[in-house]
């Protein structure tokens, strides 16, 4: 899936892209770099051996080729490199064997005249390995994405409890960005802030930033700085940015961004300075708005107050029957998420109320937000529960995202009655460890008899589905009933077999 981008430049996945070094520090691998900048960005992988690989980049790619295009006769390495470089490629492997034995000269000159990093792939590594190693260097830094944007999100609520928490939210906010953060008051004069300085320049760029977002507010639209050098930027109701010399403190260029955090006269504007934006750094903004909204509302109701607190308290670490008095009778729905594509975008659910971890996101919403299939990712989702019910819905939202990964679907929601139901958690746990005992040593014959189950002893279907052969199958199902020494064909041992595996996931 490709994601944001300015008009008329190259699209880019919502994955975070990874540096060139990062590739090359893989010693399995064994690249070696011709030519360019390792610290370039590599946003995906493309192979390809087309005379003109033009009409088939998107910008940021790592193209990989063994150079067969250029082997013809009269083939031009000048015209491909440039026209590789005109499409976007962010850089180019190439690999020696079986076409050449070394990179060719003619190429790795048009490579540094065109400013395209060329890199070497040893005989022995494949394409195939070059890309499934970049796919994971993405998984990795959208982990680590992941759980920056927790610990931040943790980190205001706990600034959001202080004495002071207006400057404390602030402080931490800039110290999570990597520069300043201000709230400017509707006259345009600034109310508190935290971070380092600005040059006169971005000071200035700032001020007329956060008058235009204002302005927009009050009619409202949209708005963005027009200053020369601006680039948009994204944001609440307004928002902009500007490239720049960073300040004291600041190294390479400085964003300037502005969110309106209300309306009508006595909305405040937050002004930020960031060291970069990615989509990291937006969701941890987004974080600091929503609290920043409910310290600053100058009218807002006991109601809302005490739920504010509440939600606060529970991101601090509270038991839900402790905050259950503040909330109330509201419902709420509990969302379990997990990721199996690496370029997939962190899932879109619409709550600051999120948690990431051991590779699960556990979001909190409120009833009547409705939760969709997010690409890339499976769901379950519980019913609706009060406060006091929080531990069992989040209980009934693993459970909906086993059913959702057994069934191969997108999304699962919680049904209601049935035989979890009836049983006691504990119980239930302790005899599918039981039943399974055999079965727990080995993922691959746990996940084979689940999706066999599920898919209601369908041979083919199952070999699709895990990406086997249906022998591989058939010998997995037939080591199943050999060590649970149990009757797959009989209805009544189907059944128990799938109860305990929805209480049990391979590798726990």
């Amino acid at each position: 899936m490709v994601g944001y981008g300015a008009p008329g430049e190259p699209l880019v996945p919502f994955a975070p892209p990874v540096r060139l070094a990062a590739l090359l520090a893989r010693p399995e691998l064994g690249l070696r770099l011709v030519a360019g900048d390792p610290a370039t960005e590599l946003h995906w992988v493309h192979t390809s051996e087309m005379a003109d690989p033009y009409p088939y980049l998107l910008g940021g790619e790592l193209l990989l080729t063994a150079g067969v295009q250029l082997a013809d006769a009269g083939a031009d390495p000048e015209r491909f490199v440039a026209r590789a470089a005109g499409a976007g490629a962010a850089a180019l492997g190439f690999g020696v064997t079986p076409v050449y034995d070394t990179v060719p000269d003619a190429l790795a000159e048009a490579c540094a005249r065109h400013g395209l990093p060329l890199v070497e792939v040893e005989p022995g590594t494949t394409f195939a390995a070059v890309a499934r190693a970049v796919w994971r260097l993405m998984a990795d830094a959208r982990l680590h994405e992941l759980r920056r944007v927790t610990d931040a999100q943790r980190a205001l609520a706990t600034a959001a409890a202080r004495p002071g928490p207006v400057p404390a939210v602030l402080k931490v906010l800039a110290g999570r960005l990597g520069g300043r953060a201000a709230l400017y008051a509707p006259d345009g004069t600034e109310y508190a802030a935290a971070g380092r300085g600005l040059t006169p320049e971005e000071a200035a760029a700032l001020d007329r930033l956060v008058a235009v977002v204002a302005r927009a507010e009050r009619r409202p639209s949209s708005a963005a700085d027009t200053m020369p050098g601006a680039v948009p930027g994204a944001g609440g109701t307004g928002a902009g940015g500007i490239s720049g010399t960073g300040g004291p403190g600041a190294s390479g260029q400085v964003r300037l961004a502005a969110y309106s955090l209300g309306t009508g006269r006595e909305g405040l504007t937050l002004g930020l300075a960031l060291a970069r934006h990615e989509e990291a750094d937006q969701r941890i903004a987004e974080t600091a708005m929503v609290l920043l909204s409910l310290l600053t509302a100058p009218h807002q109701g006991a109601d809302e107050a005490t739920r504010s607190a509440a939600l606060v308290r529970l991101l601090l670490g509270a038991r839900p029957d402790e905050v259950a008095p503040l909330l109330g009778d509201a419902p709420w729905t509990v969302v379990h998420a997990r990721g199996g594509d690496p370029q997939a975008p962190p899932p879109a659910l619409g709550t600051p109320l999120v948690d990431a971890a051991e590779g699960t996101v556990r979001a909190l919403l409120p009833v009547g937000r409705e939760v969709a299939p997010q690409p890339g990712w499976t769901l379950g989702v519980s019913a609706p529960a009060g406060p006091d019910a929080l531990e069992a819905a989040d209980a009934q939202a693993a459970r909906a995202l086993r059913r959702a990964e057994a069934a191969h679907t997108g999304l699962a929601r919680h049904r209601p009655g049935g035989l979890d139901a009836l049983v006691d958690p504990a119980e239930a746990d302790a005899h599918a460890r039981t039943l399974l005992g055999p079965l727990l040593d080995s993922p691959a014959l746990l996940e084979t008899l689940r999706v066999w189950l599920s898919l209601h002893g369908g041979w083919d279907r199952t070999a699709t589905a895990l990406g086997v052969h249906r022998n591989t199958v058939r010998q997995r199902v037939a080591r199943c009933a050999a060590l649970l020494d149990a009757d797959l064909e009989d209805a009544q041992t189907r059944m128990e077999l799938w109860f305990a595996l929805s209480r049990v996931r391979p590798g726990a």
